[in-house]
């Protein structure tokens, strides 16, 4: 098993600074992105009430997988691995994470990453893509709907992200990407439990497809939204990002969200990994079979003393070391 790296941590990389649209200029409304979320979000709704129900069991655990795999691609391989460089992975790993990437539809991992290393840098900032600030709706969905503040792109452009197309693997799924969305995630979901054991395509396509994309959406949405809101601050109580077990739960661990924007490049994305992480828990098998090396992580005593330093104290108390 390959030995673990540990990483110094650093301030929280976000540039907490007022970035302020000074024009009166609305924003643009793109009404086909509207109608798409929307038409998508009522056919999961019908296929939940309608048709749901009369699917075979098969369909049922094959969707649930899918949507598993949806979140994991985005926690251990866009997230975790991509964007913040928390761990390396082999290359059956790589292209493993990329091909299930195209189930989540959303954006290839060089789009997605890039995003992620602006929301990271320029928190709830006008530069911030999803910037909570504009209230929960904005940054669950509504960010993809409308045309971004101007700092958003200007400031992304000045981000590195050379690294992201150096990996060959994140190069080919960036450039196939529609076809791989294509393939992963309309047609095999679609056709496989046709071809197996006999479902019907419509149904298929609405559980396996419509259901679970929906799902998967709304759970990585709310890391963006319900943990920017919602929450205790055990390690910076200075900013918005916070601790949610609820949606740690949904998201594979992703909800323990004030750790994570203090020390991001902790694979962990928490201080207690055993604590509602699946997403730690397959990277750390990935890494005993080798397939997962230099994972970063934080020295506890440092997280103790960030946390006596600037969290609310739910946690670590400034007071803890003289009771103890």
């Amino acid at each position: 098993m390959a030995p673990r790296a540990t990483q110094e941590p650093t301030e929280p990389i976000s540039e907490h600074y007022p970035l302020e649209d000074k024009s009166d200029r609305k924003r643009h409304i793109y009404w086909t992105r509207v109608i798409f979320y929307a038409l998508l979000h009522i056919l999961a709704l019908y296929g939940l009430l309608f048709v749901s129900w009369r699917c075979s069991w098969y369909t049922l655990l094959f969707a649930f997988v899918l949507g598993w795999l949806s979140n994991l691609s985005i926690t251990a391989g866009a997230h975790r691995l991509w964007s913040h460089r928390a761990y390396n992975a082999r290359l059956p790993l790589r292209i493993f994470l990329a091909v299930v990437g195209a189930l989540a539809v959303q954006e290839s991992i060089y789009d997605w990453s890039r995003s992620h290393r602006a929301h990271h840098k320029y928190t709830d900032t006008d530069a911030d893509p999803h910037n909570a600030k504009r209230g929960f709706f904005f940054c669950h969905i509504g960010w993809l709907m409308v045309e971004a503040h101007p700092e958003v792109p200007e400031k992304k452009d000045q981000l590195d992200s050379s690294d992201l197309l150096a990996d060959p693997v994140v190069h080919y799924q960036h450039k196939y990407y529609n076809i791989l969305v294509l393939l992963v995630g309309v047609v095999m979901p679609t056709f496989l439990p046709v071809f197996l054991w006999g479902e019907s395509a419509w149904y298929a396509f609405l559980t396996a497809g419509i259901i679970r994309l929906v799902l998967t959406y709304n759970i990585t949405f709310s890391v963006n939204s319900v943990a920017h809101f919602w929450g205790h601050h055990p390690y910076d109580d200075r900013i918005d990002p916070a601790q949610n077990f609820l949606v740690s739960f949904f998201a594979l661990g992703e909800g323990w969200h004030n750790y994570h924007h203090v020390f991001p490049f902790d694979y962990r994305t928490s201080e207690f990994p055993w604590k509602i992480n699946p997403t730690t828990q397959f990277i750390d098998l990935m890494n005993f079979f080798g397939l997962a090396y230099d994972l970063k992580s934080v020295p506890k005593e440092v997280i103790k003393a960030r946390a006596q330093k600037t969290g609310d104290g739910s946690i670590h108390t400034r007071n803890e070391d003289k009771d103890q």
